[in-house]
């Protein structure tokens, strides 16, 4: 069943942020933008299906496939199919995908803060 997606972000308060998070949803979206975003130059920069499989070992090639369709979708990653043998395909962000970058390296500074049991809460209540 196909999601309802929002057209625009100028909706009720809140609501830009409900449809910028149904953009980047989805379990591995943020980590494919995480991998073109630093792990590929710009401009030239794309990076193979088999290289992001190779970056991201535990998806599925059928989940990785849907992801990026997703993403080609709502405009933030371009797909370019060279005619050779075999078919090889390349990934890279468009200008909307790469707007996301101050947000997506947000959300990795705040893992790398938080994502380690020293770093939880809880951890120093527990030492104590």
């Amino acid at each position: 069943m196909a999601r309802t997606r929002h057209r625009s972000l100028d909706c009720s308060p809140g609501c830009a942020v409900e449809a910028t998070l149904q953009l980047i949803d989805g379990k591995w979206k943020g980590v494919i933008l995480y991998h073109l975003l630093d792990e590929v130059p710009e401009p030239e920069g794309a990076l193979r299906f088999s290289a992001l499989r190779r970056r991201m070992p535990n998806v599925t090639q059928r989940m990785l496939t849907n992801q990026l369709r997703e993403l080609e979708a709502d405009g933030l990653v371009h797909r370019t199919v060279y005619a050779e043998v075999p078919p090889r395909v390349e990934y890279r962000l468009t200008a909307r995908g790469r707007s996301l970058a101050p947000v997506i390296r947000a959300l990795k500074a705040w893992g790398d803060a938080h994502a380690t049991p020293e770093a939880s809460p809880e951890a120093g209540s527990r030492a104590a």
